[in-house]
């Protein structure tokens, strides 16, 4: 539904990447459960794309960027996306979602 909604060129653009990039997070935190794991710092979800499903860096950099800038509006008041950043943003967050609902869970050990 964030990813939904981040495609909505009414919403203002700093909108459009804060629900596009919670729908990131949401999704890449799921793979981190999903293979057993937990993560208090917000970035690792990212990296660790790369072994969680198999993500390119070039994948999970994008995102990361993003949660770079997130950083910035969030403490220091300055968010500096362009529209194609976030329109390039959306596009890896259906990659992102696609490859999540794809796991299987791991189970107890």
């Amino acid at each position: 539904m964030r990813l939904q909604d981040a495609r909505q060129p009414v919403l203002s653009l700093e909108s459009r990447f804060d629900l596009a990039y919670n729908a990131a997070h949401a999704a890449a935190l799921s793979a981190l459960r999903a293979h057993g794991y937990r993560s208090e710092n917000r970035y690792l979800v990212f990296q660790c794309l790369e072994h969680t499903l198999g993500f390119t860096p070039q994948q999970w950099l994008l995102l990361d960027q993003a949660h770079k800038k997130r950083n910035l509006a969030e403490y220091e008041g300055e968010l500096d996306v362009t529209t194609s950043f976030v329109d390039e943003l959306i596009d890896q967050v259906d990659v992102l979602i696609a490859a999540a609902r794809g796991i299987t869970p791991a189970g107890p050990s």
